[in-house]
């Protein structure tokens, strides 16, 4: 399948006719301006489980430097199980701390996840199914509502083509499911949602890009489940499976007329493994320059794919360094926080050939200026002031200095 970078421009950029004004409303004739780019529309992503902002190690540091230069949007563990390991005493402290800490930086941070079979609190040992039925959507409610504002994007049911048949963990929403219906139970995790924050973006999340999945889908949105977007994970540590495999899938789902988030993304830098395993640790796996070479051309494979099709909103890595899951060699730094080449690669696309960058213009006698730029939020400067703007839509655009 050919790729066709000519899409891009036409997916994620924006022609303005920008009219300038200062706060009495003049028009800013004749006047040099600078546009800014600040930070993309799109959602380029990773997971900041490892995030310690209290840390001051070199290793904390270089991590969250690296971190802030690529992304514009961080994954947040709220794993039931280790979010309130004892019943009624949350991590909530930790994660405002986390949340706060991408804010500060321009970073959009999402939830991860709300519902889900694995992980799950060791305190409902001897509560009925109704029980935790009811704390499963008391929980929603909960984190949702009390993050209202500072995270407004969830993960709210993940792996739901597994949950009525996951065996190698004891679990309750397994049980659940297998009584009262998968479609029920995430319309029901949904409504709990949308009730807690009607603004939140959420999503159904899986790693079965297939047919069940897309099933799934379907049933949902004819029973009115509100999905504002579709998750899509593919943890690729057999190899990547290739562009043709990748844009099938984008095909699948864009049918549905929802965005994509492909919230789970992996290619390793070692060699592949023989089966999809993502339960056991292996200690002695490690990246290789061959490997190294190989993900970083894999890497601008996939991103060039999924930044050309129109339904990808968002592209989310896991993980950032090395060995944290699994021990697999799937970071785009070492483990020693050195970037590899394809860390590089990356930025090259994303603050590069995707980026806009800075520029001077002069606005003519009727205070206009004609701009193009990749789609996201600029700032422009003149006399020493600046205003903000969000390029998104082609067409006529004002802004006002002094508001």
């Amino acid at each position: 399948m050919c790729l066709n970078k000519k899409a891009i421009p036409a997916h994620r950029k924006a022609d303005v006719a920008i009219i300038l004004k200062d706060v009495s409303g003049h028009i800013m004739a004749n006047t040099p301006v600078t546009v800014r780019q600040l930070r993309h529309k799109f959602l380029f992503g990773c997971n900041i489980f490892p995030l310690d902002e209290q840390d001051t190690s070199e290793s904390q540091r270089a991590y969250q430097e690296q971190f802030a230069v690529l992304f514009n949007y961080a994954t947040l563990p709220f794993y039931w199980g280790s979010y309130e390991t004892t019943e009624g005493h949350t991590d909530e402290n930790r994660l405002r701390r986390m949340a706060k800490w991408c804010l500060d930086r321009g970073i959009a941070p999402k939830g991860h996840p709300l519902c889900w079979h694995d992980v799950a609190p060791a305190w409902r040992v001897g509560k009925s199914l109704d029980e935790m039925r009811a704390l499963q959507m008391n929980r929603i409610t909960r984190e949702v509502s009390r993050f209202k504002g500072i995270i407004d994007v969830w993960d709210v049911l993940n792996e739901a083509v597994a949950m009525p048949y996951f065996v190698r963990a004891e679990n309750h929403m397994t049980e659940i499911v297998k009584r009262d219906g998968v479609v029920p139970i995430i319309k029901e995790a949904f409504a709990r949602a949308r009730d807690a924050n009607p603004e939140a973006t959420l999503l159904l999340n899986d790693y079965d890009n297939n047919q069940p999945f897309a099933q799934i889908v379907e049933q949902c949105l004819e029973a009115g489940v509100s999905i504002d977007a579709i998750g899509l994970q593919s943890h690729m540590h057999r190899g990547y499976m290739g562009r043709e495999s990748v844009m099938g899938i984008c095909k699948l789902f864009a049918q549905f007329g929802k965005p994509l988030h492909w919230t789970e993304v992996t290619l390793i830098s070692g060699d592949a493994r023989p089966e999809n395993d993502f339960h056991t640790r292996i200690e002695d796996w490690h990246s290789t320059l061959e490997g190294e070479e190989r993900q970083a051309k894999e890497v601008v494979d996939l991103y060039t794919s999924l930044f050309a099709h129109p339904s990808v909103e968002a592209v989310t890595w896991w993980d950032l360094t090395d060995g944290i899951w699994i021990g697999a060699p799937g970071g785009l730094l070492r483990e020693n926080m050195s970037p590899k080449p394809a860390y590089k690669q990356l930025t090259n696309l994303i603050k590069g050939e995707w980026w806009s960058g800075e520029e001077t213009l002069t606005t003519d006698p009727s205070g206009n200026i004609r701009f193009s730029g990749v789609r996201g939020d600029y700032e422009i400067a003149a006399f020493g002031k600046r205003a903000l703007f969000m390029l998104d839509h082609s067409g006529p655009l004002e802004i006002i200095f002094g508001r």
